[in-house]
């Protein structure tokens, strides 16, 4: 098969959640770990650090995949999902994993698929571990799909687990409320295998707490520890001081990312840093050359990502409440005329939780992400009419964002968001 015929063949045949929503969704490991025991435990072949989290996961990955890279370490990347190519969920320093490797493990796999019937994600989970393992990097960092303790990337032992955070999303698998959301996340906490957690929630932290102790897994929160502030932004660049306990540790670190919310994000991978093995001496050179250094290091795209000028373009990843509403304190402090946004999302969200987060003043172009689990822009824009929200349907994002660029004048803003699967169809 072509490259092109084996990505049809496992969108086809594999049941994949991003794209179906809760029928491709398993509730055990059974099926990861029969993968990797035909593929020979690949995941026991390297070290790892494992990144879970509501938001926040897929920039934390990157930073510190950049930073481990800069050190000097062959360092894999495993995320999910992807925007424009199935190959971005799969690093070795910052390169994709290349066509033919994708071709002949497919086709490799091809009878254990139909004996085991994996699901799009568990196959991809088991593709990135043989693939690390065969170029044996020195680390790898593997986010979480979705949740932690039923997620296929939780048969590591990682060197370091990491949870960014807990907000709502996903409830209809990982609970209602947020401590049993964060059950879930801390199922990937492990025995004597150290964990960070991002920021401190008195409803989740007891959860973190109790689970580390009854693992004897030492814990800290990176958000009592670190105190991140920013300096300066630019098209390039943010600048940040940041303090640790007090002291002033970075007085002026670039970082080749935007966002208000990456504070947040740099907080938790700093403590991740400080929390890797002392054996790794991950200096202040691998810090501050990896997170000046992320895009080109990682191929880090779609977070908070300028795509244009007069009028100003802005793209984001935020696709829930919490995500959303950090957007949009972040997107009111950019000077602007009229603010035109485009947006999609899955039907699955909460829109009575997420369409409230978004201005009222808004000039709206609602469109359906261009996969099975997207909502109907009809409905989208009636539902965020009743919410004062209005604009009309397009009948693509492509569409709606052209529509968005014939009206907006050179003084505008447009935002597109909603969904990582908008982004998808622009970047």
């Amino acid at each position: 098969m072509s490259y092109q015929q084996t990505l049809d063949f496992l969108y086809a045949q594999l049941p994949m959640f991003h794209r179906i929503g809760a029928m491709a969704y398993k509730k055990d490991l059974g099926n990861t770990y029969a993968l990797l025991e035909y593929l020979g435990n690949p995941q026991q072949k390297f070290q790892s650090i494992h990144v879970g989290g509501t938001n926040g996961k897929g920039s934390t990955s990157h930073m510190l995949s950049a930073i481990l890279q800069a050190k000097g370490f062959k360092t894999g990347l495993y995320v999910s999902p992807h925007y424009r190519d199935f190959r971005e969920r799969i690093k070795i320093n910052g390169q994709y994993v290349s066509r033919q490797y994708v071709i002949d493990f497919v086709e490799k796999m091809k009878p254990v698929i139909a004996e085991v019937q994996p699901s799009f994600f568990e196959l991809t989970v088991a593709m990135a571990f043989d693939y690390f393992a065969q170029r044996k990097v020195d680390v790898a960092v593997i986010e979480v799909g979705l949740g932690g303790r039923l997620d296929s990337t939780n048969v590591i032992t990682p060197v370091l687990s990491v949870i960014t955070n807990i907000s709502f999303d996903h409830m209809q698998f990982l609970g209602d409320t947020l401590p049993e959301i964060a059950a879930e996340k801390a199922g990937i906490i492990k025995p004597n295998v150290p964990v960070v957690i991002g920021e401190t929630h008195p409803e989740s932290a007891p959860v973190f707490i109790a689970t580390a102790k009854e693992k004897n897994a030492p814990i800290s929160f990176a958000d009592q520890h670190v105190q991140v502030n920013i300096l300066a932004e630019n098209l390039s660049h943010s600048y940040f001081e940041v303090k640790k306990d007090g002291l002033v540790l970075y007085p002026d670190l670039a970082a080749n990312l935007h966002g208000d919310y990456q504070l947040l994000n740099v907080q938790t991978v700093l403590q991740a840093v400080a929390s890797l093995p002392k054996a790794w001496s991950i200096d202040d050179r691998a810090i501050t050359t990896g997170l000046k250094d992320l895009v080109p290091l990682t191929r880090f795209m779609g977070r908070w990502q300028v795509l244009g000028q007069k009028p100003t373009i802005i793209a984001d990843s935020a696709h829930n409440e919490a995500g959303i509403q950090l957007a949009m304190q972040q997107l009111a402090k950019i000077p602007r005329q009229k603010l035109h946004l485009v947006i999609g999302v899955l039907r699955d969200k909460d829109l009575a939780k997420m369409l409230p987060q978004l201005p009222a003043d808004g000039i709206y172009y609602f469109a359906k992400p261009d996969i099975p689990r997207g909502l109907e822009a009809e409905v989208l824009q009636k539902a965020a009419s009743e919410q004062g929200r209005k604009g009309r349907a397009y009948s693509s994002v492509k569409n709606a964002l052209n529509a968005a660029r014939r009206h907006a004048q050179k003084d505008d803003l447009i935002y597109v968001g909603g969904s990582i699967f908008v982004l998808a169809e622009i970047l």
